[in-house]
């Protein structure tokens, strides 16, 4: 697979703060044999999101993008109304998931607002903004996401 990692932080942006969940996520899929074909670091603001999601999906190369970052509560947290914003039609199951089977890890999991969705045939899941909520969702989920890419490239003997 061909996978875009998009951080969404304004101190990670500013170069306040190391982008470590970013590399998480391109470490996790590398050594599974997968290509980070793209890696960006943006602010929570909701049309910078909305337009790199929009480029990178409309490029006929991605396969899935992973953000990371901006899922909570607070007001600057716009990762998951960017991705629905932009898609054509979201998947519902793999947010749920993460967020059951981390909550026994985590308590807090049940306050993400992730989401995940498809546009242009190109997967967009939204991960937590850290290392440890990137490495428990993830893991829950890639299987299914691996899946759910040749379904949406309409790869149907499966």
């Amino acid at each position: 697979m061909n996978i875009c990692v998009l951080t969404i932080s304004d101190s990670g942006y500013k170069g306040q703060r190391k982008d470590l969940s970013g590399e998480a996520i391109q470490k996790y899929v590398e050594d599974l044999g997968h290509a980070v074909i793209r890696i960006s670091i943006v602010p929570d603001d909701p049309k910078i999101i909305e337009e790199i999601l929009m480029k990178w999906t409309d490029s006929s190369e991605v396969d899935v993008v992973f953000t990371t970052g901006g899922t909570g509560l607070s007001t600057r947290d716009n990762t998951p109304e960017a991705t629905i914003a932009i898609s054509e039609y979201l998947i519902p199951g793999i947010a749920e998931v993460m967020r059951i089977k981390t909550f026994d890890s985590t308590p807090y999991s049940i306050l993400s607002r992730a989401v995940a969705g498809v546009r242009s045939r190109s997967i967009i899941i939204n991960l937590p903004g850290s290392v440890s909520g990137v490495e428990q969702c993830i893991d829950v989920i890639f299987e299914s996401v691996l899946h759910a890419v040749q379904i949406v490239n309409d790869d149907t003997e499966h």
